[in-house]
C-alpha cells in the first residue's frame, strides 16, 4: 500500500511551527492517521548532530511505524550565506557542513534526502522574490556553480548510500532538474516533486509530474488554486482535490516511474501563500528558455475554469485553514484517488 506522510520544518517560516519537538510532531502525524514524516531542517533537529539523539529520532519513527525523510540544507552557492549554521557546522566550509549533514542522516538510515536550489523573499517585487531573478548573477551561472557544488557532494553521497532529491521549488523548472540529475548521476541526485510549485515556473503539473518521474524519489504534494489577475496568473495553495490539477495522471506518472514512492503531502496554515506567473513581461518569458506555449496556454485554461475560493478570499488569512485540517483533507483525497486506483 502506498504511503501517505507529512513535510514539516521546525523552523518559522510563515509562524511558529504547531509543536515543541519533533517526538510530538512525529505523535501528532501518527494520531493524524498518516505513515511518515520528511522533516526538511535536519540541522534544526539536532544542532550539533548528536549521534544518539538522532537514532532516538529514529527509533521512535520507526517505533511509530513512520517512513523519515530529512532535509540537509540548499546546493546553490549564491544563496547558501543564508544558513550562515551549516557553513560553522564545517568549521567555515558550506560544503564541510552539508557533508556532516549527509553523513549524520545515513548514519541513522535515512538515504532520501531533501534539497533545493534557491528560497522564496514575499518581501521582493514580482518575480524578484524568487532566485531565479537575482539581479548580482545570472540564473544559467547559479545553474552552472550549483552543478559543480553538487559533483563534489556526490562522494559522500555514494559513501553513505544516500540520494539528494531536488525540489521542484518556485525558481527552477523540471528540464532543469532533469539536466542536473542527468550530469551530475541520478545514482546520487534525484527530484522532490513539488506538485503546486511546477505552476509558478509555467508548467502544468500532468506534464511535469511526466518530465519529472524517472527520476522522482520524494514528494511534496498539494493542490492548487489559479487565478487571472492584473498582474498576471496567481497560484495559492490549497488541499489536494480543492485545486485544478488533474490528480490521476500526475499519480500514474509518479507511481508508474516508482511504486515504492511515498506520497508526503506538504501543508501551510493560516495563508495560502500566492506567487504570480508574468507571463506578459517580457523579462519573464526571456528567463524561461524551455517554456512551452501549449502549458501556458493550458494553465490559461486550467485558470479560467478555476471555480472555487474568490481572489480576495484566497488573499485573506484564514485562522480556520489549520496545518491539521489541510494535512487530513489533502490525506483523505489522496486515499479516495489512491483506492481507485487499484480498485
Amino acid at each position: 500500500m502506498t504511503a501517505v506522510g507529512l513535510d514539516i520544518k521546525l523552523e518559522a517560516t510563515y509562524g511558529p511551527p504547531p509543536w515543541p519537538d519533533l517526538f510530538a510532531a512525529f505523535d501528532n502525524i501518527k494520531d493524524l492517521g498518516l505513515d511518515g514524516v520528511n522533516v526538511r531542517t535536519l540541522y534544526e533537529v539536532s544542532p550539533t548532530l548528536d549521534p544518539g539523539y538522532l537514532r532516538e529520532i529514529r527509533a521512535r519513527a520507526d517505533e511509530l511505524g513512520l517512513y523519515l525523510e530529512l532535509g540537509v540544507g540548499k546546493v546553490n552557492p549564491y544563496m547558501t550565506g543564508e544558513f550562515p549554521y551549516i557553513r560553522a557546522l564545517g568549521d567555515g566550509s558550506y560544503l564541510a557542513g552539508m557533508q556532516k549533514l549527509i553523513a549524520a542522516a545515513g548514519a541513522i538510515g535515512v538515504t532520501n534526502l531533501w534539497s533545493a536550489t534557491g528560497g522564496f523573499k514575499p518581501e521582493l517585487p514580482g518575480y524578484f522574490s524568487t532566485d531565479r531573478f537575482r539581479t548580482d548573477t545570472s540564473w544559467p551561472q547559479q545553474l552552472a556553480a550549483t552543478e559543480k557544488f553538487l559533483k563534489l557532494l556526490a562522494p559522500t553521497l555514494r559513501e553513505y548510500g544516500c540520494r539528494l532529491n531536488l525540489e521542484t521549488h518556485e525558481e527552477i523548472t523540471t528540464y532543469e532538474l532533469v539536466r542536473l540529475v542527468e550530469a551530475v548521476g541520478p545514482d546520487v541526485l534525484g527530484i522532490c516533486f513539488d506538485s503546486a510549485n511546477v505552476f509558478v515556473r509555467g508548467e502544468d503539473a500532468v506534464q511535469a509530474a511526466r518530465r519529472a518521474a524517472p527520476y522522482v524519489h520524494s514528494t511534496q504534494l498539494r493542490d492548487a488554486a489559479l487565478v487571472v489577475t492584473d498582474d498576471g496568473i496567481s497560484r495559492f495553495l490549497a488541499p489536494i482535490g480543492e485545486g485544478v490539477i488533474d490528480w490521476q495522471p500526475v499519480l500514474d506518472a509518479l507511481l508508474g516511474a516508482n511504486p515504492d514512492l511515498n506520497l508526503t503531502i506538504e501543508p501551510i496554515e493560516v495563508i495560502r501563500a500566492e506567487m504570480t506567473l508574468h507571463p506578459y513581461d517580457p523579462v519573464w518569458l526571456a528567463g524561461h528558455p524551455d517554456l512551452d506555449a501549449g502549458e501556458l496556454a493550458q494553465i490559461y485554461r486550467l485558470a479560467h475554469a478555476y471555480d472555487g475560493l474568490s481572489l480576495r478570499t484566497l488573499r485573506t488569512p484564514d485562522p480556520g485553514f489549520t496545518f491539521d485540517v489541510f494535512a487530513t483533507r489533502s490525506a483523505d483525497a489522496l486515499r479516495t484517488l489512491l483506492s481507485k486506483e487499484s480498485a
